[in-house]
């Protein structure tokens, strides 16, 4: 009977080693369908369109001269305000000064002491035509000597940095028309995106590097018919997908048919004629993706297209302000950054909005001009009124900028914000 018992018991438990043993393979057969980028090395597949992997431009200048670099430690303050904010992609512009490389050591020193840091970074490498930001003509049928050089130095740092830099962008704005000071036709975007194609083939960039142009809608086939030309097909092609701009916020100015009231709605509220006109701007916004989308997609059906820029200034006394189109404060740039954020996260879309910090730079002889107050936090690390609800979560706690805790604009009254909003202007 003992005997017995011992044999059943032995027989039962290896059923139910082999039970747990199947269990254990199917788990793991499962798992391996599922695996998430955080179970592998991170690629720019596994990025752009993931709304866990939200997207930002960069810019952590914080004087009014890019003579004054920002140190390590203040890009380490920035960079860490934005993951808060669960931003794990940042956008740089150039890499012929040090802002870029010194955002990539940052970022490789945060990872080192914060083992879960995530940040990745869209390298940019700035093109020009001859003779741009010179004294003489501009040639837009040559180009500069120093594209060549920028192209070399974003391939060192792509090879540098190949776990953080996963987007070369070759050029920004640089083929749309007018950029008058330097931009270059489309032939030279294509030789180097071919150049930089043929380098992954040779092992000498990472394969999963994503190559692109980052360029304003009209230049990608979504304005008149001069843009679409054999080398733009050809470009199309050759990237590895579309970064294209939009900007709702110029257009209100230079083609304001959206944006100005139309006689229906003068009976509303002024704050309702304000949310209806951030509405058509949104809409304004999404039209030109369709456009380009329309027009890349019947040259190249699989082609990926994401918004490399879009952005909404919050003060301008230019022609977005007080005296022009009225687009110019933070409760309207409140309403476009999250209607930007909920399509774009809800369509797989990546949305790199212009931008996180002010740039007093940018405008550095007008303090109140448009181009220094496109961040969603102002230079001195206070929050703009897209972000006072995170403020109110306390998700920038123990977090400062310039040695300043991150508190909100206007104190956070909402009553003194609002005299600042401006209804835009009636047909």
């Amino acid at each position: 009977m003992y005997r017995k018992s011992v044999i059943h018991i032995k027989s039962t438990l290896k059923v139910m080693a082999l039970f747990a043993f199947t269990l254990l393979v199917f788990s793991c057969k499962k798992d391996s369908n599922l695996t998430t980028p955080k179970d592998k090395e991170v690629t720019a597949k596994d990025i752009l369109g993931n709304p866990n992997y939200l997207a930002i431009c960069y810019g952590g200048y914080r004087q009014n001269s890019r003579e004054v670099q920002p140190t390590i430690a203040e890009l380490k303050e920035d960079l860490k305000i934005l993951a808060a904010l669960n931003i794990k992609v940042v956008r740089t512009y150039n890499v012929h000064l040090a802002h870029a490389s010194n955002v990539l050591k940052a970022i490789s020193e945060l990872k080192k002491e914060h083992p879960k840091f995530e940040m990745y970074v869209m390298l940019g490498a700035w093109i020009d035509c001859k003779n741009a930001w010179t004294d003489l003509e501009p040639n837009h049928f040559e180009e500069s000597e120093r594209n060549e050089v920028e192209i070399n130095e974003a391939v060192r740092l792509a090879s540098n940095y190949s776990d953080i830099v996963k987007i070369i962008a070759v050029g920004n704005e640089a083929m749309v028309k007018w950029a008058t000071s330097y931009y270059v036709q489309p032939s030279v975007i294509l030789k180097w995106v071919n150049h930089l194609q043929q380098l992954k083939k040779e092992n000498k960039l990472a394969n999963d590097l994503w190559i692109t142009c980052s360029d304003d809608f009209a230049s990608w086939g979504g304005a008149d018919a001069s843009y679409k030309t054999q080398d733009l097909e050809e470009l199309i092609n050759a990237v590895d997908y579309v970064s294209m701009h939009t900007y709702p916020y110029h257009n209100s100015h230079y083609n304001p048919n959206f944006w100005n009231t139309p006689v229906e709605e003068q009976i509303l509220s002024d704050t309702e004629k304000i949310d209806k006109a951030m509405h058509r701007s949104f809409e304004f916004a999404k039209m030109q993706y369709h456009t380009v989308k329309n027009y890349v997609r019947s040259i190249n059906p699989s082609k990926p297209i994401h918004i490399g820029e879009t952005g909404w200034s919050s003060s301008s006394d230019g022609f977005y302000g007080s005296e022009g189109s009225k687009a110019s404060d933070e409760y309207k740039q409140s309403l476009y950054y999250n209607h930007m954020r909920e399509w774009t996260n809800k369509e797989g879309i990546s949305c790199f909005f212009f931008e996180a910090f002010d740039e007093p730079w940018k405008d550095s002889g007008n303090p109140f001009g448009s181009e220094n107050h496109f961040g969603i936090f102002t230079v001195d690390g206070k929050a703009k009124h897209v972000l006072w609800n995170s403020v109110d979560k306390k998700v920038f706690e123990n977090l400062n900028r310039s040695k300043k805790t991150i508190s909100k604009t206007f104190n956070g009254n909402k009553e003194e914000l609002m005299k600042t909003v401006l209804v835009p202007p009636s047909y």
